[in-house]
């Protein structure tokens, strides 16, 4: 089965537990770290070494944070099929990177819903598209992309990573894959059910 060290990582979280020693951890298997907005600023707080994933695209993120990783530099170096000949060949032509990894977790919409005087426009402000576009991306090509959501995972797959020279094993990636489409049935699922009790 394809999959080569992992070189390359995409990190952004709302839940930054574990984080700073996950990503150390990751460094020293070589690992390039491409990050956003707060997570960006804490890892490198930990004297850690980031790439913003604006200077990688060439787009800033705008609108208020809500365009960050919607990009084809993102969303190409994830569904990237590795032994594609075509898709090699086309990911070369337009400066597009395999990523290999992607920690993220999304933000707690359930939390915000929760909490004493929400409004609506508070919660709508608080549904994640980003994550949960580049995990629905990372758990579909998890024949090459190791995708994590939850901190609790982070020792396991370092202990693999080490075992396999830097790489996680197709079993792994798929039982991590499934966590993911769990997730997001559980986010989605809350949000249609918030939005059912409001009325215009």
């Amino acid at each position: 089965m394809w999959m080569t060290k992992i070189q390359r990582a995409i990190v952004s979280v709302t839940d930054k537990t574990g984080v700073i020693d996950f990503v150390k951890s990751l460094s020293q298997f070589g690992v390039q770290i491409l990050s956003t907005g707060g997570t960006a600023r804490a890892l490198r707080d930990a004297d850690l070494s980031v790439t913003d994933i604006s200077r990688y695209t060439g787009f800033p993120e705008m609108l208020d944070g809500r365009v960050k990783t919607l990009h084809p530099k993102v969303h190409g170096g994830l569904l990237g099929v590795r032994d594609n000949p075509e898709h090699v060949k086309i990911m070369r032509q337009h400066d597009i990177l395999n990523i290999d990894m992607v920690v993220v977790n999304l933000y707690q919409f359930e939390k915000t819903i929760e909490a004493e005087g929400v409004t609506l426009e508070e919660a709508i402000e608080n549904i994640d598209i980003g994550g949960p576009a580049m995990l629905r991306s990372a758990a579909k090509n998890y024949r090459s992309v190791t995708v994590l959501v939850d901190p609790a995972d982070y020792g396991a797959i370092l202990k693999e990573m080490e075992r396999m020279e830097g790489s996680t094993s197709l079993r792994t990636r798929f039982r991590l894959a499934k966590k993911v489409f769990q997730l997001t049935e559980h986010y989605d699922g809350a949000i249609a059910r918030y939005l059912a009790t409001i009325e215009l």
